[in-house]
C-alpha cells in the first residue's frame, strides 16, 4: 500500500472515530434529554438567584447597615462608648447592628468598634470576644485589630499570648505604620517576660528595616537595654 493511501486510510479512520463518539453523544443526549433539561434549568434558577439576592437583599441590607452605623461611629469618635455600643432611643449601638447586619461589610466593622469601645472601657474579654469576631483582612486595620486583641491579654496578664499575637499582626502586613509598632509592642511584652533575648530579635528588625518609622527613631536604646540582660 503506497503513503498516500496509508495516510487516507488513516484519516478515514480518525473520522469514523469522531462520527461514532457523535453518534455516542447524539444518543446521551436523547437518551437524557429530561434530566440534562433539569440540571440546565436548576443552574439557571442558582444564577438568576444569586443576581437576585445580591441586588435586592444584600446590597440594600449594606446601604442600610451603613445608614445605622453613622450615629454609632459619631458616638465612638466622641468617646460616649456606651451610647456608641448600646445606642439609645434614636439610633442602634454597635452591638444591635452586628445582631441584625452581622454578615455585611459594615457589620463586620462594627465588630471591631465594639471591641475597641470594650477594650477602652476596660472590658477586656468582652474586647477579645468581638475582635476575634473581625474579619480583619485589611492591610492597616486587620493588625491593628489583633494588636487591640494582644493590647487586652497584657492587660489579663497573659503575656505570652499577647506577644504571640503582636507578632502575628507584624506578619499581617509590610507597611510602614503597623509593622514596626506591632514588633515594638511584641519586644516591649518579651521583655515584661523576661525574655531579653526574643526583645532584642524583634527590635534589631526595627532597626535594620524600619530606621525612619516611629519606633526606629528610638529603638537604640531600648535594643542596648535587652542586649545588656541577655
Amino acid at each position: 500500500m503506497s503513503k498516500e493511501k496509508e495516510i487516507l486510510k488513516s484519516g478515514d479512520e480518525k473520522l469514523e472515530v469522531v462520527e461514532e463518539a457523535l453518534s455516542k453523544t447524539e444518543k446521551f443526549i436523547e437518551n437524557n434529554q429530561k434530566i440534562i433539561s433539569i440540571v440546565v434549568g436548576v443552574l439557571v434558577v442558582i444564577v438568576l438567584g444569586y443576581f437576585g439576592l445580591k441586588r435586592y437583599y444584600f446590597e440594600p441590607r449594606e446601604k442600610e447597615a451603613q445608614v445605622q452605623m453613622f450615629a454609632a461611629e459619631k458616638y465612638f469618635e466622641l468617646d460616649s462608648l456606651n451610647k456608641a455600643l448600646f445606642g439609645n432611643d434614636n439610633n442602634p449601638g454597635f452591638i444591635d447592628i452586628i445582631s441584625q447586619y452581622g454578615s455585611t461589610k459594615a457589620g463586620n466593622l462594627a465588630k471591631y468598634y465594639a471591641g475597641i469601645s470594650f477594650l477602652r472601657q476596660g472590658n477586656y474579654q468582652e474586647a477579645i470576644n468581638y475582635l476575634k469576631k473581625f474579619d480583619a483582612n485589611d492591610n492597616i486595620i486587620g493588625p491593628l485589630a489583633i494588636g487591640a486583641t494582644a493590647d487586652a491579654y497584657v492587660e489579663l496578664n497573659d503575656l505570652g499570648k499577647a506577644a504571640e499575637l503582636y507578632v502575628k499582626a507584624a506578619k499581617q502586613s509590610d507597611n510602614e505604620f503597623t509593622k514596626p509598632l506591632m514588633l515594638f509592642k511584641a519586644g516591649r511584652v518579651y521583655e515584661l517576660n523576661n525574655n531579653f533575648k526574643k526583645a532584642s530579635e524583634v527590635y534589631e528588625i526595627i532597626k535594620k528595616d524600619f530606621p525612619n518609622s516611629t519606633e526606629g527613631r528610638t529603638i537604640d536604646k531600648y535594643l542596648e537595654r535587652a542586649k545588656g540582660k541577655v
